[in-house]
């Protein structure tokens, strides 16, 4: 056990004896999703659907990328029956199919330009859904000489950052509506993981963007960071791609998509499951966790039966549903975020379609499912299917955990009980007036002991963390 006096740290004072916080235990999350199917939303082969989102307004109303047949929304009053409302086919958006899509306000941004088997160039599209039921194109931009399409695309403020796949990443100034204008591109170097690659495998696909910084999947590049501050002028500032997969021999990766948590981001990293990495210092990633269902690099990317694509998280719920191609959906357990943990599936192997998008709004999932050959896996279906599933409210979330101290009060050693096994906790202690006196990292057991022999008489607060609670007690100390 370490022990280090912080005698000139201080902290707010406790004001509560005994405080409740949330409770996140390893599998909680699990325990019944109840995962339902609503509504298929069929489509055709000629035009497959990429991937879809709800309405961020909350109105009743789903905004559907179709790839061929452009953008399709539909009212979904009644889930199980979703009626098609309107739709901005591929002639109003300079001929470009509808790979991704995002939305700010009362504005849809289209990532436009096939990126599939002939591939077109690369763009992005403004769509004014004010009402939704009648949309209406306001501008739409081209990437000049890209020839790969696009992968999605992000909003923040006045900004759109582009994936633009092998024309990298595109900041657009979308301050007016009627007139997008190009700020900067940035190609992220291809020389990375291992020199003299394949520039055909390196695309900017998944991205995630806040405060300027940009979270980007750059497919077998890994995954980058990019410092947007000044937009003219983007700067990669980190970089991470898991060894396991170049060294000692140049396998395939493909860092598909990602999701933002704090100082985490999780990553699909198809055929090898999903990475989580600790960004907290961006010129130092570290693999955090790694679920990791089929032994990647022991797979293959013919062979495997999950292809991670899409990903989103319930952080409430601390559950990531992941489109996994063949095997449909997962959804995975991250209560523990170094210790991810296959929850549940819905849809199988066996049964010849394939997802390639995936949307989560409340309580309501959605997958689109795209045609395929057999490379790398066979799909004979295009659409959408609507779920539910039983999401944790708030009121669930929030529990007590059993904290015990004693004995109370103490003249020369305190007991914590913490009525449960934890791989590593950490314990702070405070005197009555919030300064901080000790910091204890703990390992690997239920109950600890904890020396207060030089501590003067009084009264003291203990506050215990780990990976699964945070909870707190307090004590006095008399002689």
């Amino acid at each position: 056990m370490k022990r280090f006096l912080l005698s000139g740290q201080s902290f707010f004072p406790f004001i509560l004896l005994v405080f409740t916080v949330a409770e996140n235990l390893k599998g909680q999350g699990c325990g019944n999703l109840g995962i339902q199917l609503k509504a298929d939303i069929p489509s055709s082969c000629t035009t497959m659907v990429m991937t879809m989102i709800h309405d961020a307004k909350d109105r009743p109303y789903l905004y559907v990328a179709n790839k061929e047949a452009g953008l399709v929304i539909y009212n979904i009053t009644n889930l199980s029956g979703p009626v098609q409302v309107a739709s901005v086919p591929v002639s109003s958006l300079s001929g470009l199919q509808v790979m991704n899509l995002s939305q700010d306000g009362d504005y849809l941004y289209l990532a436009i330009g096939n990126s599939f088997t002939n591939p077109q160039q690369g763009g992005m599209a403004i769509v004014d859904v004010s009402n939704p039921a009648s949309p209406s194109v306001t501008d739409t931009y081209l990437v000049p000489s890209s020839t790969s399409g696009a992968g999605i695309v992000k909003v923040e403020g006045n900004y759109a950052y582009l994936g633009a796949m092998g024309s990298g990443l595109v900041l657009l100034d979308i301050t007016d509506k009627n007139d997008i204008t190009f700020v900067s591109q940035f190609k992220p170097d291809i020389n990375y993981p291992v020199k003299n690659p394949n520039p055909d495998l390196y695309n900017a696909r998944g991205l995630e963007v806040r405060n300027s910084i940009v979270y980007l999947c750059f497919d077998a590049g890994g995954f980058r960071i990019i410092n947007c501050s000044n937009k003219s002028q983007p700067i990669e500032t980190g970089r991470y791609a898991n060894p396991a997969l170049y060294k000692t021999i140049n396998l395939p990766r493909a860092y598909n998509n990602i999701v933002l948590d704090d100082t985490l981001v999780y990553i699909a990293v198809d055929y090898c499951g999903m990475e989580v990495l600790n960004i907290r210092d961006t010129s130092a990633i570290k693999l955090h966790g790694w679920w990791n269902p089929d032994n990647c690099p022991g797979n293959n990317w013919f062979t495997s039966p999950v292809h991670a694509n899409e990903i989103h998280f319930d952080k409430q719920s601390s559950i990531l549903f992941i489109s996994t191609g063949k095997s449909d959906m997962m959804a995975v357990d991250v209560s523990d975020p170094s210790d991810p943990d296959s929850c549940t599936m819905y849809g199988g192997n066996g049964n010849n379609i394939g997802t390639w998008g995936a949307g989560l709004y409340k309580d309501q999932i959605y997958l689109s499912y795209i045609c395929t050959l057999g490379i790398p896996f066979s799909s004979n279906w295009t659409g959408v299917k609507i779920l539910t599933y039983n999401r944790k409210s708030a009121v669930e979330d929030q529990r007590k955990w059993p904290l015990t101290v004693f004995p109370n009060p103490a003249d020369d050693v305190v007991t914590l009980r913490l009525g449960k096994f934890t791989e590593h906790a950490r314990i702070q202690i405070y005197d009555a007036g919030g300064k901080c006196l000790e910091i204890l990292e703990v390992k690997g057991a239920d109950e600890y002991k904890i020396p207060v022999r030089d501590y003067p008489s009084g009264y003291y607060f203990v506050n215990v963390q780990t990976a699964l609670f945070n909870a707190g007690a307090n004590f006095s100390v008399a002689r």
